[in-house]
């Protein structure tokens, strides 16, 4: 259900952006309603605002010097107003957005993700809507298309940042050494798999403790082999993941394991812990999103040699499969919500439009980050990579939504609970994709 329409978002997407003078207007600061403090004169009563996000220094170093930025310039122009940052992982985040909604002591601001994952906090009236910034500074500064992942009954209740596909990358200096090619055919990946492996080398960088890391690869697949309407059908229920295309996906990941395809202790290890073993040069792959481009392109904590040395490819096609080579799993990233018991509503919104609206040209200058917003991009110079996998946006045929995210709570919560089951080998094929359509089922 979401190809289609993540498809003309591409396609618009990629035309905002490369669209010389496309989405300029005017001025883009400004109060805009705030009934609580003074805004950009300064003069009102003191007031703090607490957000919660997701990028961390260490691992987002990008992102994180841009909304440090971002929180400088707004208290500068609004020195009545304090934003108070609490800064977590991505799982730390996640937890802790579970914990603070049971209590009901949400922050202020703080990081969603879309459909699935939004709708619990949507119906326990946690999250407010902002379809008022929508009509306001902000109208018309979205890629058509970004803000309905984060609808529902017609209200939106988050503001998107980011969009993202997730490619395979690669270290072509250890291609290069065992005279490797990048993969035209599942069965040439394999065979990267095996040499690599028998050089002791291991192939692929997986932390699969996190559970969506390994999900990824069992989307690609079950979309390779049973083709995207299949896989789209079996997460909204329409489907089954007893189609036999998608228990041979499952069989292939457990085939993977079994070739070593993956780093040793990959079900213990989070996605961080991966991902230094391939920026350390001990795994030659890493299959992850566009959001990553900044370690790979901008970031300068990151050898500069190791930074030259990253290539993608997209995830091979199967013989015999019914999968289009440019068919991604990707879609909106993650967005701002408001909390519905802020008691800095209005300061909270304002913050918000002002973070959104510098995010977009600065995520892109800054961090190599695709942002939601439209951004003039035809005088940046930006790193090949990112231009690259931009030109691979364009030329997508669907994008399948993260499947955790599409899913309802707790029949997302179930497939990751089977991702790491099923790369663990505690559960059959058949008996993942059997569990799968009673958590899927239930939730219709």
């Amino acid at each position: 259900m979401f190809n289609k329409k993540w498809t003309v978002l591409l396609l618009t997407l990629c035309l905002a952006v490369f669209a010389a003078g496309c989405g300029a207007g005017g001025g883009t600061e400004g109060a805009g309603g705030s009934d609580k403090s003074s805004g950009s004169g300064g003069e009102g009563e003191k007031v703090t605002v607490n957000f919660m996000h997701l990028w961390p220094a260490g691992v987002s170093a990008g992102q994180n010097k841009i909304v440090n930025q971002i929180i400088e310039d707004y208290q500068n122009e609004n020195p009545n107003v304090t934003i108070k940052q609490e800064v977590l992982d991505n799982e730390q985040y996640k937890n802790k957005l579970k914990v603070l909604s049971a209590s009901n002591e949400l922050p202020d601001v703080g990081v969603t993700w879309a459909a699935g994952f939004l709708k619990p906090y949507v119906e326990g009236n946690l999250f407010a809507p902002v379809d008022d910034l929508l009509s306001g500074e902000l109208n018309g500064k979205f890629v058509s298309g970004t803000t309905e992942a984060y609808a529902i009954d017609g209200k939106t209740y988050a503001l998107p940042l980011e969009f993202n596909i997730a490619p395979v990358y690669y270290n072509k200096a250890i291609f290069e050494q065992y005279n490797l090619q990048v993969p035209q055919s599942y069965e040439e990946f394999k065979q990267i798999v095996k040499t690599l492996s028998d050089n002791g080398i291991a192939p692929v960088a997986l932390g699969n403790k996190d559970r969506w890391t390994g999900s990824l690869w069992y989307m690609y697949l079950a979309d390779r082999i049973g083709g995207q309407e299949a896989l789209a059908s079996a997460i909204s229920g329409d489907g089954s993941f007893k189609d036999e295309s998608l228990v041979q996906a499952a069989a292939e990941i457990q085939a993977l394991v079994d070739g070593n395809a993956f780093v040793k202790g990959f079900n213990g290890l989070s996605n961080e812990e991966a991902k230094s073993e391939f920026l350390n040069g001990n795994a030659a792959m890493y299959m992850m999103g566009t959001w990553e481009l900044p370690n790979f392109t901008t970031n300068e904590e990151i050898p500069k040699e190791f930074r030259d040395s990253v290539g993608f490819f997209k995830f091979p096609t199967v013989d015999g499969g019914k999968g289009d080579i440019n068919s991604w799993v990707g879609g909106p990233g993650v967005g701002l919500f408001i909390s519905q018991d802020s008691k800095v509503k209005e300061e909270a919104k304002k913050f918000v439009e002002y973070f959104v609206t510098k995010w977009g040209e600065q995520s892109v200058t800054g961090a190599g980050v695709i942002p939601a917003t439209k951004v003039d991009t035809a005088s940046l110079e930006l790193p090949q990579l990112y231009i690259d996998l931009f030109n691979e946006m364009n030329q997508a045929s669907s994008i399948t939504l993260f499947a955790d995210v599409q899913m309802e709570a707790n029949a997302a919560e179930t497939h990751l609970n089977m991702i790491q089951a099923l790369f663990g080998k505690a559960v059959t094929p058949e008996s993942f994709s059997d569990e799968h359509d009673k958590a899927v089922s239930k939730g219709k």
